[in-house]
């Protein structure tokens, strides 16, 4: 089971960055869309694993987590105000949700160790999407050099997340 985790965290989180790059290049709105529901989707990870974990470090990952992408979401969410950005729906956020909903239900259905270490392979497959997307496709196609700043500033936090998921991991395995 927590190879079947491992591998569909991995195909999950390739198709963030191959969903971005197999479309044509997402609009600013888009781009604000494809940010919000990534960052969602972190939150409710990290989430579900401090409602399931009994590891000391994977909680506190977790919590890094919710605490950290929350904080994005709300600087999104102020930068698309004073850009007057609302966040839009696309092909690439809409599959982002579906992947994640699927991940989710697997995550649900493990416990203890087994839990513990697919959420972290999933944590570890996802930020290194994530970062992939953001550096060859989001980043190029914004239009605004605000929200190009914006997201090339958070790019330290995201390689943060994934070091840390991957030191979390090799304790794990």
């Amino acid at each position: 089971m927590v190879r079947y985790m491992m591998t569909f965290a991995a195909i999950s989180a390739l198709g963030l960055a191959q969903l971005a790059s197999a479309q044509s290049a997402p609009t600013d709105p888009q781009i604000v869309g494809i940010v919000v529901a990534a960052n969602d989707i972190d939150i409710n990870y990290a989430k579900l694993a401090l409602a399931k974990t009994k590891s000391k470090e994977v909680h506190d990952f977790a919590q890094q987590m919710v605490t950290d992408h929350s904080a994005v979401q709300k600087s999104v969410a102020d930068l698309g105000a004073t850009l007057s950005v609302k966040p839009a729906d696309s092909d690439t956020a809409e599959t982002l949700k579906k992947q994640a909903s699927d991940t989710m239900t697997k995550l649900k259905g493990l416990k203890g160790t087994a839990f513990d270490k697919a959420h972290v392979d999933n944590e570890v497959a996802y930020h290194g999407a994530v970062i992939d997307a953001v550096s060859k496709v989001l980043i190029p196609s914004a239009k605004n050099p605000e929200l190009k700043n914006a997201l090339v500033s958070t790019a330290p936090l995201f390689q943060g997340h994934l070091a840390h998921a991957k030191m979390i991991q090799s304790s794990l395995h």
